[in-house]
This record gives structure tokens, sequence and C-alpha cells, in this order.
């Protein structure tokens, strides 16, 4: 990118990094910017070297961004939860319409994110958007709303066992499409971190087994239902790698807001054809509509929140957050289905942050990706030819 004042005013610059300044910045260290040196080495010259060594690296690591991330990828996982219980209610009063609930959930994404975008970009740019990138959106919506609809498909054949277990596929399954899209270098810190992690899942898993919650009363087909989360697992691993993809180079916004537009034609089609002729049969009370409410509010605060992960740190980051889903289950079981607390969930618990810990020994959340978020090229273009108030609106 040649560097003119014309390229410097393109930058928007509430949509790049905050360490970048648009006025004084010149576009080649926007588009290649400078890399962050690695934690301080270890020493291994002497005992008490090597433990203060440690002592530093690990100090080191507790900066802003990476205690943001963490505290974000506990609250996508309260957020999951949350979704969960509200998932378990409707079924137990006999509410099962998946693509119908995501509806519900992509209707609330378009309406609050696409008119934004398009007063960002002016009503010609957002159309001139969706007519050229909204093919990406389109495939990203489609492989969102086939995985929530899998998930829950799976939840009504296969038992709760077989679903935790499987659900883990999208850790492996995000990180090999992180690695295709952006080409990441994985350290074996990072790997000992997801391998951590999926430790304090299996003692999750076990812990589960020993209280009996994960006995179920019948199975209808636990080949159909194992087979449909796996698919689900690995299109949720794509879509958390895809929209990273996105979302490192677009405004959250347009990349939030295209989901939800393409993911409300998606699902009105989607239901019509396999859920239409179910309406009657079932009960629209006023129980049934606050809990659809509340799954909504969940999923609107996890697909806000979790592109802002995906910045700060990384989808595979965001995968192994939600591990720590089922301990909080396990409080909201306490109160709703009078659950007994077993000792190995806290550990289980600690042992999943942990991993998200040793995730970030290496290298710092900021060093995981390049993040050069601005407006298309050619919305920029457009914004530029613009005169008088319209300048000025079209470039806040």
């Amino acid at each position: 990118m040649a560097n003119s004042s014309n390229d410097h005013q393109k930058i928007d610059t509430l949509d790049i990094p905050p360490e970048y300044d648009a006025r004084s910045t010149k576009s080649d260290e926007v588009e290649n910017p400078p890399i962050r040196p690695k934690r301080l080495p270890i020493e291994y010259s002497s005992p008490s070297a090597f433990f203060r060594s440690v002592g530093r690296r690990f100090s080191m690591m507790w900066t802003k961004r990476f205690f943001l991330s963490l505290l974000a990828g506990q609250l996508v996982s309260l957020c999951i939860t949350c979704t969960n219980v509200t998932t378990t209610e409707l079924a137990i009063r006999g509410w099962a319409l998946p693509t119908t609930q995501s509806l519900f959930l992509y209707f609330t994404l378009f309406i609050i994110y696409t008119p934004f975008t398009i007063y960002r970009y002016g009503l010609k740019g957002w159309a001139e958007m969706v007519f050229r990138d909204g093919w990406k959106y389109f495939i990203l919506a489609a492989a969102d709303v086939e995985a929530n609809f899998m998930v829950v498909k799976a939840y009504q054949y296969t038992d709760l066992l077989s679903c935790m277990l499987l659900d883990a596929m999208a850790i492996p399954s995000c990180l090999f499409f992180s690695w295709l899209w952006m080409r990441t270098k994985y350290h074996w810190t990072q790997l000992l971190g997801v391998i951590i992690c999926l430790g304090g899942l299996a003692m999750l898993v076990g812990s589960d087994i020993i209280t009996d919650k994960t006995a179920s009363s019948g199975v209808l087909n636990r080949a159909e239902g194992d087979g449909f989360m796996i698919a689900g697992a690995i299109l949720y691993g794509f879509t958390n790698a895809t929209e990273e993809l996105f979302v490192r180079k677009r405004p959250l916004y347009e990349v939030v807001g295209q989901l939800g537009m393409w993911g409300v034609i998606i699902s009105i089609a989607q239901a019509g054809g396999l859920e239409a002729r179910d309406y009657k049969l079932h009960t629209w009370n006023g129980a049934t509509v606050g809990l659809i409410l509340t799954y909504t509010v969940g999923m609107l605060i996890l697909y806000t929140v979790a592109p802002l992960l995906y910045r700060m740190a990384s989808s595979a980051y965001y995968n192994l957050s939600i591990l720590s889903a089922d301990f909080y289950g396990l409080l909201f079981g306490l109160f709703l289905y009078h659950y007994r607390p077993y000792w190995l969930y806290f550990v289980s618990f600690a042992v999943v942050i942990l991993g998200l810990i040793t995730y970030f020994w290496w290298s710092a959340p900021e060093e995981q990706g390049k993040l050069i978020a601005q407006a298309p090229e050619y919305v920029q273009e457009r914004r530029e030819n613009l005169r008088g108030r319209q300048k000025i609106a079209g470039n806040v």
C-alpha cells in the first residue's frame, strides 16, 4: 500500500487496534504490525535462577489483555451454561424446535448490528459489501446454523456422556482451520495447554460418571446421535476459526450483522421445511416465552463477546475456555436440579484454568494473530467521495 495522505484517510481509526494511531502510523506498519518480543527466557544455570526466571515470566503474563481474555472466556462459558439450562428446560416441557429457537438469536443480531453497519457504511456501501462479500458470510452463517441444529438434535438421540466427549472435537477442528486460514504456528506449550484443558474435561466427565449424572433413561439411536454431535462440533470449529479470520480484517458490526442477516434467511427456510408442521403441537405459554427470551439474551451476549475474544486471544482459546461450562452447570444444578457437588468438579475447573494460563506461557494474547480490522476499501473510497454533512457522518 502506498504511503500517501489519501491512504491515511482510508484508515478507520475506530476499527484498528488502539496501539496504532492512523494519523501518524505509516500504512505499511498497519499492514505489518511490529512483532512484540516473546516472554523472558527461562534460565537453567542454577535452581535459584530457574525459579526466578519462571516467576518473572509468570508475572509478565498478567497483563490487562490477558486478564480480559481470561474474564471474557469465562463469561462466554457462563452464557453457554445458561443456554444449555434453558434448552434442557424447554425439552422437559416438550418444546423441541431447534431451528426456530436459533432464529430468534439471528434476528436479534440482525436488527442490532445491521442498522449500525448501514449507518457506518451508508446504504449503498452496505449493499455493495453484501454484493461483494455476502457469499462469505452466507457460508459462515450456514455452518453456524447447522452446527446449532446438529448439536441440539444430538441430545435427542444419544446420552449426555457421549455429547460431552464428542463436543471436544471442536478444539482440534478449530486448530486445523486456524492453521488452514491463518497459518497459525502453535508452540509446544500451547499444545500442552490444550492437553491440560482436555484433562480437566476428562475429570468433569469422570465426576459425572461417578455421580451418575450421565445416566440416561434410554438412548434412541447412539450412532445417529454421535454422528450429529461430531458433525456439529467440526462445524463449530470451522465457524469459530472462520469468524476469527473475518473479525481480524473487518469491523465487528459488519461480521456479526452479516452473520445475523444470513442466519435469519437460512433459519426461516429450514424451519419452514422441517418444523412448521410441529408449531401447533408445541405449547407457547409464558414459561416457554421466558425461557426462549433467556436463551436469546444469553446467546446474544455470547455472539457479541466471542468475536472480541477472538481478537484479544484466538478462536482456539475460546474453545478451551468453554470447557469450564460444565462446572458452571453444576452451580446452576445445585439450585435447579438439587445436584450434589463432587470434589473432583472443583479440581477439574482449576485444571482447565491452568491449561488456559499454560496456553499463553510462551506468547502473549496479542501475539496470537494480526489485527488489521477496517472497513472495505471500496467503502472507504465511497466515503471520500461524499461531501458536506454526509462525509462527516460517513466517517464516524
